[in-house]
């Protein structure tokens, strides 16, 4: 009486995202579920071809099919990973000298703030209207800058002008 052994593990490459997937089959495997696995994958397929049969006995045909279709499927991933790592090796995308960048065209160039009314600058410093001038009249000119730009959603202080009624951004 001979015993049969089961063949050697073979090496294959997987993507990096499949890795924890093969592990996964490979310990449900190890730990006898085979037959289980095969018919989880069987359920699975058939999500994808409903007119798929597979028979899932060892050495059937519907699973070396499976086998052979993943199989070219990963070769065919593998070469294009292959060409993309020597397409970087090579430099083949850097070997133009670094020009100075390019501002992105959907960026807009910084806007200068004008001079905004009590009505406008409060709520910008999340105030009411009529709490910004208690504020402005208790502090010096200097504390009141400060203040503002501890409250501007930008880090901009204001500073009041009586002459226009109006408070302008101090850079």
């Amino acid at each position: 009486m001979t015993e049969q052994k089961s063949p050697p593990s073979e090496m294959i490459r997987v993507p990096a995202a499949l890795i924890p997937v093969v592990r996964e089959l490979s310990k449900l495997h190890r730990e006898g579920h085979t037959i289980a696995l095969l018919q989880g994958l069987e359920e699975l397929m058939s999500k994808f071809d409903s007119n798929i049969d597979i028979d899932v006995a060892k050495g059937s045909k519907s699973v070396k099919q499976l086998e052979e279709k993943l199989e070219s499927k990963l070769d065919a991933m593998t070469k294009k990973l292959e060409l993309i790592e020597r397409a970087i090796s090579s430099n083949r995308y850097n070997s133009q000298p670094k020009q100075k960048r390019q501002a992105n065209p959907y960026q807009l160039s910084p806007v200068e703030l004008l001079a905004l009314p009590p009505e406008n600058l409060a709520p910008r410093l999340g105030l009411s209207p009529s709490s910004l001038a208690p504020e402005r009249e208790k502090l010096t000119t200097k504390e009141f800058i400060s203040w503002t730009r501890n409250r501007d959603p930008r880090g901009i202080g204001w500073e009041w002008n009586a002459k226009d009624g109006l408070y302008h951004p101090v850079k």
